[in-house]
């Protein structure tokens, strides 16, 4: 059976399965390859609790941690509207291919109902076909304003 709860930063079981997820997709090539610092599994939640702006839901199948998705809350100036970031999406690899993620980016989309937002955004990486796939099954799609400009493109900038 699997349960998508709203991630609740003082419950400790919750806390324990969002840095658990979220280390196990470091570790993953589409992750990074490396685990999480203990500086960040030291304080991540904490952090996260400190913002009213960081939403997460957790899935669980029999009781297990499977699935993790980390939402920021933005804002669109366009549309003067808020909006959220879907920042990370996980799902253990044991668990993949039974909807996980589908159900993650459903209750990603009733958070930022509920927060009035006018849209959701995520970044993927082009060689995750997979997650690609799931992202235009539930709706995704690149953005760009003018087809003569091209796609957006995400870029950083490390400080």
């Amino acid at each position: 059976m699997t349960d998508i709860q709203i991630a609740d930063f003082n419950n400790p079981t919750h806390a324990s399965a969002i840095v658990f997820l979220l280390n196990e997709y470091a570790k993953d090539p589409m992750g990074g390859g490396e685990p999480l610092s203990a500086f960040t599994q030291a304080n991540l939640v904490v952090e996260m609790a400190k913002r009213s702006t960081c939403h997460a839901a957790i899935a669980f199948v029999d009781g297990k941690p499977a699935g993790l998705i980390n939402c920021i809350e933005g804002f669109s100036t366009f549309a003067c509207k808020p909006l959220l970031n879907i920042h990370d999406v996980v799902v253990l690899a044991e668990f993949r291919g039974q909807g996980i993620s589908s159900l993650l980016l459903n209750k990603a989309e009733e958070i930022a109902t509920g927060l009035g937002c006018c849209k959701l955004t995520l970044e993927v990486l082009e060689g995750n076909r997979i997650a690609q796939a799931v992202y235009i099954a539930n709706g995704f799609a690149g953005y760009q304003l003018d087809p003569e400009m091209g796609r957006a493109l995400f870029w950083q900038k490390k400080l």
